[in-house]
């Protein structure tokens, strides 16, 4: 495979919110998962250190929370305050403690280092709910919300910046969902009533890339917007155990994921707004959560018991089977590079990312009683995160390899190597994925402006594409190279994600 590339000829400026993550009252994501005051890593508001240590080292831009499905019958109002009554959730069929609310989620986020970005219930709630939870983030003295911020124990505001109206409410499995024109004329009054208390954040709207619903939030609402959100799960896994395996997810990883951006792009730049409003591709992820039988609905003739053992077993039970962590594999690893590959290449478009969830569940991070550990896709947020520069150039490839398979019935080809050019600081940063499961692959770099004259190649991957990581394991992590003098190739490892320095 052969790179060239110039300085001079750039795709944008990456920004580090494509690193973010995503936070939802779901399983053992917050409870259990980020907070948990009687874990002994538990700090002194009840926050897991060790996630946050985690969490600052693969430095975290933004988190997205509460939700999700979670949110669109939250009532944040019952989730802050000395009084914490616990509630239904609807979305999930739990009881909620209204332990974790507004003021921990942003306390949480100060101690990561990064910005809270909190999506609202635009399904049971309305716009004035949502104008009242901007009161009580960031007014600092006006109204009601603002004094019950203050009279809670923070007398300045929480100042947060980004904002979601609703979640996925284009669907009929969320709670509220709307059609296309009453979701417009909600985002648009919504907007504008959160603009007037403060004309200085950032709002996202709930879509998909789809044409009818984005004209109609964009017609009505564009013109409020900085954002839209878009979501998308691509991989499998049967009976919440046996995953796509490593040949059906590398073949994901080309228009299943660059398709999605396209198509929301040509609609905002139909409509001229492609220079005002960016992507937040806010909730990503090879793997949907899995939750089966979320909407069983119980015959009335059964016995109690057996619903409730139905309930226990084979629902919350379910749930359990998302921590196993032998599903988290290389190939993980390699779809996550390649997504944000994706993003880097659409940077001028694309401006923020939301892993989904930040831990447990599908998440990079998984907790247990003796501490934490780190899944293969953790370390890409590593090398990423730390390692790539800020603007991405637009190279030219030639004589790229291919692979070629089918998933469910369709012949799919993808590009066996992914590979994104950064630069700044007078350095060069390269993200290069190898796809193939069992071939090394060459590139070859041609830099029309000057190139480099030493580099060090940091490598991801594990013995074998199925290699995993649990407790008291540890089979997929990062190598690094010693700097050595660059000569214009580079030889990827099979099934490798790799961050090539040079300088």
């Amino acid at each position: 495979m052969n790179i060239t590339c110039s300085r001079k000829h750039t795709v944008g400026r990456a920004d580090r919110m494509l690193y973010g993550h995503f936070l939802e009252h779901f399983h053992r994501q917050v409870y259990g998962g980020v907070y948990d005051p009687s874990s002994p890593f538990a700090d002194e508001d009840g926050f897991r250190g060790d996630v946050i240590e985690a969490l600052r080292r693969i430095r975290t831009p933004i988190i997205r929370w509460p939700g999700g499905c979670y949110v669109s019958a939250y009532d944040w109002k019952r989730g802050v305050g000395p009084e914490r009554v616990p509630a239904y959730d609807k979305a999930w069929r739990v009881e909620e403690s209204h332990r974790f609310g507004t003021d921990e989620f942003v306390k949480l986020c100060r101690k990561i280092g990064c910005e809270p970005y909190i999506c609202t219930n635009a399904g049971t709630r309305g716009a004035e709910d949502m104008s009242d939870w901007v009161e009580y983030c960031n007014l600092r003295e006006m109204g009601s919300f603002a004094k019950q911020r203050i009279a809670n124990g923070f007398p300045d505001p929480h100042g947060v910046r980004y904002w979601s109206i609703g979640n996925e409410n284009w669907g009929g499995h969320e709670i509220g969902s709307k059609d296309a024109d009453e979701w417009g004329r909600l985002v648009r009054e919504a907007a504008k009533m959160m603009l007037r208390v403060d004309p200085t954040i950032e709002l996202s709207a709930a879509s998909i890339d789809n044409l009818d619903w984005n004209l109609s939030l964009l017609r009505a609402a564009g013109s409020y917007l900085d954002w839209v959100s878009i979501h998308g799960y691509w991989g499998n896994t049967r009976d919440g155990l046996i995953p796509d395996g490593y040949d059906t997810v590398v073949l994901h990883t080309g228009e299943d994921i660059s398709g999605s951006i396209g198509r929301v792009r040509a609609y905002l730049t139909a409509l001229g707004l492609e220079k005002k409003i960016k992507i937040a591709y806010d909730e990503w992820n090879l793997r949907g959560w899995y939750h089966p039988n979320l909407m069983e609905i119980w015959d009335r003739g059964r016995l109690r018991g057996e619903d409730e053992a139905f309930y226990r077993d084979k629902v919350l039970g379910e749930r359990d089977k998302n921590d196993i962590n032998s599903i988290y594999t290389v190939a993980d690893a390699v779809f996550s590079a390649s997504f944000l590959n994706t993003c880097l290449r659409n940077c001028d478009i694309v401006g923020m990312a939301c892993f989904s969830p930040v831990v447990n569940t599908r998440g990079a991070i998984f907790t247990h009683p003796g501490g934490i550990v780190l899944r293969p896709q953790y370390y890409v947020f590593e090398l990423y995160a730390n390692l790539l520069r800020d603007t991405v150039l637009d190279c030219w490839s030639e004589d790229v390899p291919t692979i070629t398979g089918r998933v469910w019935g369709d012949e799919k080809t993808v590009d066996a190597v992914d590979l994104v050019l950064t630069f700044g600081d007078g350095q060069f940063a390269a993200a290069a994925v190898n796809k193939d499961p069992s071939v090394a692959q060459r590139v070859a770099f041609t830099f029309l402006d000057g190139g480099p004259r030493e580099m060090r190649i940091h490598t991801l991957n594990g013995p074998e594409v199925d290699s995993y990581n649990d407790i008291g394991r540890e089979e997929v992590g990062v190598t690094v190279s010693p700097w050595q003098p660059f000569d214009g190739e580079v030889i990827l490892p099979p099934h490798s994600v790799n961050v090539i320095e040079m300088k």
